[in-house]
C-alpha cells in the first residue's frame, strides 16, 4: 500500500466527541464524567489491570506503527488526528492474527490494536474508516469505560453470592450492553468523518460481513438487507432478534452500515462537514438532563418508524411503556441497594 492523499478533507477545530457519539451512547458518558471522584476510582482501577504490562506484551508480540513501520497506517493515523483535532495520538499496534478485527483498550493511555487479517481485507480508505473509528472510541473514552466494566464483570462473577442468574441483575447487563452497541455506532459516525467517503464507509461493513469477494456484492442490495431484516417476519422472529442481539457487543454489520445511512439522511452528517457541531469549550456546560431528552428522543424516533412486526404489534396495543420502564427502573435500584448493602457487611465480616 502506498499513501497518497487523494483530496483535501474537511477539518473540524476544537470539535467535541458529543459531536459523534450516539444519543444514547453520549447519555451514558455525560453522567460517567459528571461523577465526582470518578477519575480516582478509574486510577485504581487502572492499576489494578496491570495496564503498563499490556502495554508492553504488545510492545514485545506486535509492530509499533511509527514512521519507521506501517508507515501508511502511520500516516492515516496522522490524517485522522488532523481532522478530528485530537490533542493525542493513541499508540497503535499491527497484531500477527488472522481474524478480522480493530480495537482500543487500556485506561490511562488507550492505544489502538489492528490485526493483520483486517490489513489484508480492507483497502487504504477503508483502513481510514477503521482507524477513525477507533480514535472515535479512544477520544470518546470508550477504551476507558469498557475495560472499567469488563474489570467489574469479571469481579463480580467471581464473588459466590452475587445473583449472577437474576433477572435484575440480567437487565443491568443488558442495558451495559446497549450501550456498548451504541458506542459503535458513535465509533462509525468518527470514522465517516475521518474519510468523508460513504461508499468505503460502507465497504467496512460488506466486508467485515461477506469478505474479501466485493465484486460479488452490492451497495444498495446490502442496505436493502437491513430493510428486510427489520421488516420482515412474524411476532416470533421479532423476539428472536432481540435474544439474537442481547448480548452481543456489538451491532450487526449489516444493520451498521443502515444506521450510518440514517445518520447520514437525518441530515446530520452535512452539517459536522459545514462547520456546525459542538465545540470541547462548551463540553462543560453539557448538561445529563439535556443528554436523556435527547436519547429517549432517538430511540422514541427508532420505535415509532420501525416496520418489525413485533415493534408495531407493542407500539399499537398502546401500553404505558413508561410506566413499566419505572417499574423496571424501581426493582433494579432495590436489587443494586441490596448487593451494596451485602458487600458492606460481607467486607466488615
Amino acid at each position: 500500500m502506498t499513501m497518497a492523499p487523494d483530496r483535501v478533507r474537511v477539518r473540524f477545530p476544537e470539535i467535541s466527541t458529543r459531536t459523534w457519539e450516539h444519543p444514547a451512547d453520549r447519555t451514558a458518558l455525560v453522567a460517567l464524567r459528571s461523577l465526582s471522584g470518578f477519575d480516582t476510582v478509574l486510577k485504581a482501577l487502572s492499576s489494578l489491570l496491570r495496564e503498563r504490562q499490556h502495554r508492553l506484551m504488545y510492545l514485545a508480540t506486535a509492530v509499533r506503527v511509527d514512521d519507521r513501520q506501517f508507515r501508511t497506517l502511520h500516516e492515516l493515523r496522522a490524517d485522522c488526528v488532523g481532522v478530528l483535532d485530537a490533542q493525542t495520538t493513541p499508540e497503535m499496534y499491527v497484531l500477527q492474527d488472522p481474524s478480522v478485527n480493530a480495537f482500543t483498550i487500556g485506561m490511562d493511555r488507550p492505544f489502538i490494536v489492528l490485526t493483520t487479517g483486517l490489513l489484508e481485507l480492507m483497502d487504504t480508505e477503508e483502513l481510514r474508516f477503521v482507524i477513525g473509528h477507533e480514535l472515535g472510541h479512544a477520544l470518546s473514552g470508550h477504551a476507558v469505560y469498557r475495560t472499567m466494566l469488563m474489570h467489574l464483570m469479571r469481579l463480580s462473577a467471581s464473588v459466590g453470592w452475587l445473583p449472577v442468574g437474576g433477572w435484575a441483575l440480567r437487565a443491568i447487563v443488558a442495558a451495559l450492553m446497549e450501550w456498548s452497541r451504541k458506542s459503535e455506532l458513535s465509533g462509525d459516525r468518527a470514522g465517516l468523518l475521518c474519510c468523508q467517503d460513504v461508499e468505503a464507509s460502507v465497504r467496512v461493513h460488506m466486508k467485515t460481513a461477506g469478505g474479501a469477494w466485493l465484486h460479488e456484492m452490492n451497495h444498495g442490495a446490502f442496505l436493502d438487507q437491513a430493510d428486510d431484516y427489520l421488516r420482515s417476519g412474524d411476532l416470533r422472529d421479532g423476539v428472536l432478534k432481540l435474544l439474537n442481539l442481547e448480548l452481543q457487543s456489538h451491532p450487526f454489520s449489516v444493520l451498521r452500515a443502515a444506521e450510518l445511512r440514517r445518520w447520514i439522511q437525518s441530515g446530520d452528517y452535512e452539517r459536522v462537514l459545514g462547520g456546525s457541531y459542538p465545540r470541547r469549550e462548551h463540553d462543560r456546560n453539557a448538561r445529563i438532563s439535556d443528554e436523556v431528552k435527547e436519547a429517549a428522543r432517538s430511540y422514541r424516533e427508532t420505535f415509532d418508524q420501525s416496520e418489525d412486526l413485533f415493534v408495531r404489534t407493542v407500539r399499537d396495543l398502546g401500553k404505558d411503556v413508561g410506566s413499566a420502564v419505572n417499574t423496571v427502573g424501581q426493582e433494579v435500584g432495590r436489587t443494586v441497594a441490596d448487593l451494596g448493602k451485602r458487600f458492606d457487611d460481607w467486607r466488615k465480616n
